[in-house]
């Protein structure tokens, strides 16, 4: 089978934008040039790499087979260039980082630091749902992968190194607000706004609830953090919320945290990867520097 590295390449750029056109893009190549290279790729392995149904392009199973292929090269080809400099003692290249939707709120400004101390270190930031992460991670897509409740059923390194308190949030004129010591049963009878199943946030929010048996009235579930905060707001309920996704000014979002028992919940933050994984220079600087 003989296909080359730039072929691997297009091939890569084809799976990650779903298109011809994508791909050429991507590659900075014209059309006619990746249909050319793809053909060739089809006749090397003797498959059908890919499909096209209703204008939408899929891989088939040769396919997402020479895709995790050409990702595992690709990256190593990068890893290597990179060590490479490390060996020159020169701190630069590409770091891949795929976050949980909360670590929007601070991961930004943990990464404008760090590109500060290490300013040839170039960022590649993929922010998805926690589920879009761990799929990344079980294809070793990236460096590293930052959320708060790392996968049990695999294989992996995981550090904690920020704290994730999570705390319940109600509207500024709640009749609960600015009480002291709300137990946790008073809330029976209140109705929940909470992140959708399967977020970490919701991962930890039912197991601490499970953890106390406290079972709440749950009224809407929502898939993201901001929507849940005007839905409070608007006095539709209460919700356990990241304080990361909370902001500053929570006045002028017309919100209060309720002095809860039981609460916050103590969560962290966690980076992890594939146990095993030869990190990049780029990602171990990365590490460093959230262990100082």
């Amino acid at each position: 089978m003989n296909i080359t590295f730039r072929q691997l390449k297009i091939f890569l750029a084809l799976a990650e934008q779903g298109s011809v056109t994508g791909a050429a893009l991507a590659s900075h190549v014209s059309q006619p040039t990746v249909s050319m290279q793809l053909k060739e790729m089809t006749q090397a392995v003797g498959l059908p790499l890919y499909e096209v149904i209703g204008k939408k392009l899929y891989l088939t199973q040769a396919g997402e087979e020479l895709a995790a292929t050409a990702r595992a090269i690709v990256g190593e080809w990068l890893d290597f260039g990179q060590r490479i400099d490390a060996l020159k003692g020169v701190a630069r290249g590409r770091l891949r980082i795929a976050v949980v939707s909360t670590a929007k709120y601070f991961i930004p400004r943990v990464l404008g630091e760090f590109c500060k101390k290490y300013p040839d270190v170039d960022v590649s930031l993929e922010i998805q749902n926690r589920d879009g992460v761990v799929q990344r991670l079980r294809e070793n897509r990236d460096d590293l992968y930052i959320m708060s409740m790392p996968p049990q059923d695999l294989d992996i390194e995981s550090f904690a190194f920020m704290p994730n308190p999570l705390v319940v949030i109600a509207p500024a004129s709640h009749p609960l607000a600015g009480k002291k010591k709300t137990s946790l049963s008073s809330l029976q009878q209140q109705r929940f706004i909470l992140r959708e199943k399967g977020s970490g946030t919701r991962l930890a929010c039912d197991a601490h609830f499970a953890k106390h048996q406290f079972q709440p009235v749950v009224r809407l579930e929502l898939g993201s953090n901001e929507a849940i905060k005007q839905a409070v707001a608007g006095g539709l309920g209460l919700a356990v919320l990241s304080t990361h996704a909370l902001g500053e000014h929570l006045v002028d979002d017309a919100l209060v945290v309720l002095d809860t028992t039981y609460f916050p919940i103590h969560a962290n933050w966690f980076t992890v990867h594939p146990r095993g994984k030869r990190l990049s220079p780029a990602a171990q600087a990365f590490m460093g520097y959230l262990r100082h």
